[in-house]
């Protein structure tokens, strides 16, 4: 028998490409690769891209740089690009960077094992379409690995927002939800391999509409349906557009034993000039009166976000603006960005920040949303809460996990193994994660 071939897969960006390289993973397993952890021992490196910060393209030039003497070493070593960049590149990558044997796009990457054979045969190999057929039904028969006990699950990809920042919608193309029957044998499958939590993926995952036995059914149908796996024990979705928040999925949050009370719910500014000027097509009072419908159907439900400063014409009281929605949202966690240009969105042709001033309100975000984090985490000590272990700690009998609220918390003197769920009394909490002991 020949000595399996070696898989390097790197992941930028999203959680959305960590699912896509579990899969293209699993596609290249049929074809008698194994991954491994290092480029120098592989057989083939893929580069799985996010187009999302300014200057993705250049980081990823630059990194294929790296691989220039190994390949020199190693002739044979076949080298690939997939994702955003690759959708927002194509060719161009192959021009520049000769080295690289394969482009492919987020929507082909079903197409590997066909793409790789012809790349041993010396031919460069591009393919950045939209195919009609669904990448995820040809990946369904593929080998299967035994998993830990969370796993993300794509449901919706793309997105018809236009976010004036986004460049979404030209490298993952038109918003596209999966039929729900297919969903939920994927989810079977995790469970029979392992998992115990899975976080439903999409671009913007509550516009989710996949076809269902009577129709479309909305996300709330689809969780619904989900909390009917046996051994699936928790549900979480990510990422959500404010305007999709729609009533079914508030009340999902407050009778659905299995959804967790944890919502990443992006507002990116304050003021509503600015979000309009985003084309968000919500405003900072609408957001708000749908946080307080969200915590009046779930009251302990923890709010993430996501925040862009220094936005295109952004004056220091539209940044004002930022700053008090965050003080009345009181934000358990949140991910705050400078704005900076993505070739070919509409607001890369607008008037910029100074780059200094938007440093400065980035920091002084940051500061306000630590302390609320901080303040969050600290409300924690002394209460009970369910972990799921998902690893072995640093120190001897110490394993860590996640909470209901999606804090890692580490539990001394554990008996538990990984993929168990105990209920947890917190004790204390650190810069980001809290301490526990088992509760009898």
């Amino acid at each position: 028998m020949s000595a399996p071939k070696k898989l390097f897969i790197k992941t930028y960006g999203c959680q959305m490409n960590v699912y896509d390289s579990e899969r293209m993973a699993e596609a290249l397993g049929g074809e008698g690769y194994v991954e491994t952890k290092s480029p120098d021992d592989a057989d083939m490196i893929l580069l799985n891209t996010c187009h999302i910060r300014e200057k993705a393209a250049e980081k990823v030039y630059s990194e294929l740089g790296r691989f220039k003497g190994l390949k020199a070493e190693k002739p044979d070593l076949k080298i690939g690009v997939a994702g955003c960049v690759a959708q927002a590149e194509g060719q161009e990558i192959m021009r520049r960077q000769p080295l690289v044997d394969l482009v492919v796009g987020p929507q082909s990457y079903h197409r590997l094992p066909e793409m790789e054979a012809k790349a041993r045969e010396g031919e460069k190999v591009l393919d950045t379409d939209f195919p009609e057929e669904d990448k995820f039904e040809k990946l369904k028969n593929r080998p299967k690995a035994k998993r830990g006990p969370t796993a993300f699950l794509t449901v919706q990809e793309g997105c018809d927002k236009f976010c004036a920042f986004c460049v979404v919608p030209y490298t993952r193309g038109a918003e596209v939800s999966r039929p729900a029957d297919r969903i939920l044998r994927e989810a079977q499958d995790l469970v029979e391999r392992g998992v115990r939590e899975i976080t439903l993926l999409g671009q913007n995952v509550n516009a989710y509409h996949g076809a269902g036995p009577n129709g479309d059914m909305t996300l709330a149908q689809l969780i619904w349906e989900l909390d009917k796996v046996d051994g699936l024990e928790r549900i979480r979705f990510t990422t959500s557009h404010p305007n999709d928040m729609q009533d079914d999925l508030i009340e999902a949050h407050g009778t659905c034993a299995k959804l967790m009370p944890y919502l990443h719910l992006p507002v990116q500014a304050g003021s509503d000039k600015i979000l309009k000027r985003m084309n968000r097509a919500h405003t900072a009072e609408s957001y708000l009166r749908l946080i307080e419908r969200i915590r009046a159907a779930r009251p302990d439900i923890l709010i993430s976000g996501d925040f862009i400063v220094g936005f295109p014409e952004e004056t220091e009281a539209d940044f004002q603006a930022t700053l008090d929605l965050v003080e009345e949202v009181k934000y358990g966690t949140a991910y705050s960005f400078k704005y900076s240009t993505r070739p070919g969105t509409p607001a890369a042709e607008r008037p910029q920040v100074d780059p200094a001033e938007a440093d400065d309100r980035l920091q002084r975000l940051q500061a306000l949303l630590t302390k609320q984090q901080r303040e969050v985490q600290d409300s924690m000590v002394g209460r009970d809460v369910t972990v799921l272990f998902e690893k072995a700690g640093r120190f001897p009998g110490q394993m860590v996990g996640k909470s209901d609220y999606l804090h890692a918390v580490h539990v001394a003197d554990c008996d538990r193994a990984i993929g168990d769920l105990a209920r947890v009394r917190i004790l204390s909490s650190g810069s980001n994660s809290l301490a526990g002991a088992l509760v009898d």
